[in-house]
């Protein structure tokens, strides 16, 4: 009995200090004396958790390190501590957590070939984007990357890659979201099959049809150039274990029929989806409706 009241103790205050968070862990101790850990992802949108062991005792972990676990909406089992029979005791354990909303451990594919993310024949001119003010919030990153489009209202914009819809912003933000990924209106973030986030700054959904959570293909219509607005933004970059600021990438782009390679500024360049690269990420099922759509 003693053990089971320092237990629910323990397990109280863990879920007070992460209740108002998007994520909460629980650790449950099984018949056997094992524990097993689940998560619950509390948003509409995949998160990435964290956990570290400073302190363990009667028992070992033994997940890969660091331990990074992505959580799909809802419940998610994680791991078990199993008990050391010949310790004679429970284990005993502390540790902390974080949570990112991209993969702060992401084994970026470098080289991947991004669509320029307008309508296929078109001719778009690209420029050097001189800042990003108000992206990471107040403060000012000491090393970032973006690419520039120049456009007009009203053009319709597609996704450069594959992606899971993860915040949609318009002239206003939700001050009562869970979370923000970025600090920009008129925004539509997507996290990558890679752990990747990518933002596409100056977009509207105008026809309501985006929710958070749903998945676009590469290719598929994202929205429209947002009013009044004369230029695209787009951003890749991931959050990090070691590092306060977003590891920025700088991605290549398929500008031929047969050619992938990085923007240059103010230089014009002819839209290429080809059907290999935007089916490279899907599953057979993804193919054919991407197909019928």
């Amino acid at each position: 009995m003693a053990k089971s009241l320092v237990f629910l103790s323990f397990l109280f205050f863990m879920l007070q200090t992460v209740a108002q968070q998007p994520i909460e862990v629980r650790a449950d101790y099984n018949p056997v004396g094992d524990v097993d850990f689940v998560a619950y992802n509390n948003t509409k949108a995949p998160l990435f958790l964290n956990i570290n062991f400073d302190d363990l005792e009667n028992t070992s972990f033994d997940e890969p390190l660091p331990y990074v676990k992505m959580l799909e909406p809802g419940f998610n089992s994680l791991f078990s501590l199993l008990h050391d029979p010949d310790a004679g005791d429970y284990p005993r354990f502390h540790y902390d957590i974080r949570f990112f909303r991209s993969n702060p451990a992401a084994q970026v594919k470098l080289g991947f070939p991004y669509l320029i993310p307008f309508k296929p024949g078109e001719k778009v001119q690209s420029f050097s984007v001189g800042n990003i003010h108000d992206f990471w919030g107040i403060t000012d990153l000491k090393s970032w990357s973006a690419t520039g489009f120049r456009t007009q209202s009203g053009t319709t914009i597609c996704a450069a890659r594959t992606g899971i819809i993860a915040e949609i912003t318009g002239a206003r933000r939700d001050e009562n979201a869970q979370l923000h990924y970025n600090g920009w209106n008129y925004c539509i973030t997507l996290l990558q099959p890679d752990g990747t986030l990518a933002c596409y700054k100056n977009v509207v959904d105008k026809d309501k049809k985006l929710v958070v959570g749903k998945k676009i293909f590469a290719g598929q219509e994202l929205g429209v150039v947002s009013p009044g607005a004369s230029e695209l933004l787009f951003l890749v970059f991931h959050e990090s274990l070691l590092f306060s600021e977003p590891v920025f990438i700088i991605p290549e782009f398929v500008t031929s029929a047969n050619k992938n390679e990085m923007i240059i500024s103010d230089q014009e360049y002819t839209v290429f989806h080809p059907e290999t690269v935007c089916n490279s990420e899907l599953s057979k099922k993804e193919i054919r409706i991407r197909n019928k759509n």
